[in-house]
This record gives structure tokens, C-alpha cells and sequence, in this order.
């Protein structure tokens, strides 16, 4: 992969995007788990997101998947059109 990095700067909307999702990995109201928690529990979520995804096509349309699964960054965004394997 590439380069790897030791700092992450932090635009208004990157910071907000890890508070809110510190508060889904957070165990509690007073719980405020590190970024690096946060970050590894996205990731592992993406990637276990687009797993299902993939598992998904074989028992459902298209369609369906993505009414379930599409986000900006997982299921059909990067796609123009749907199509039926």
C-alpha cells in the first residue's frame, strides 16, 4: 500500500465525522475511547460492510442491496448503473 503516516490533519468535517463515530464505539455516555479505537472500528466496519455486500448479491437484486447497503463511501456509489449478475 503506501506511504505510511504518523499525523492526521484534522479538517472541521473529518473531526466531526471521528466525534460522531466515537460516540457509536463508545461504551457508554462517559466513555471516550481513543482515536485509534475509532479509526480501527471504522475500518474493520468498511471492510466488513463491503464483505456483506458482496455475500448479499448472491440471495438478493440489486436493487435491494442498494436500498440497504449505499453510502458515500460502500455499495453502489461508484457505479452508474445496476445491473443483474
Amino acid at each position: 500500500m503506501g506511504t505510511e503516516r504518523t499525523t492526521l490533519r484534522l479538517s472541521d468535517e473529518r473531526k466531526r465525522l471521528l466525534d460522531q463515530a466515537a460516540g457509536i464505539v463508545a461504551a457508554g455516555d462517559v466513555d471516550d475511547p481513543p482515536r485509534s479505537d475509532v479509526i480501527d472500528a471504522a475500518l474493520t466496519h468498511l471492510v466488513q460492510s463491503a464483505r456483506n455486500v458482496e455475500d448479499a448479491r448472491e440471495d438478493y437484486d440489486p436493487r435491494t442491496i442498494q436500498d440497504i447497503a449505499n453510502t458515500d463511501v460502500l455499495g453502489l456509489y461508484y457505479r452508474t448503473s445496476i445491473e443483474s449478475r
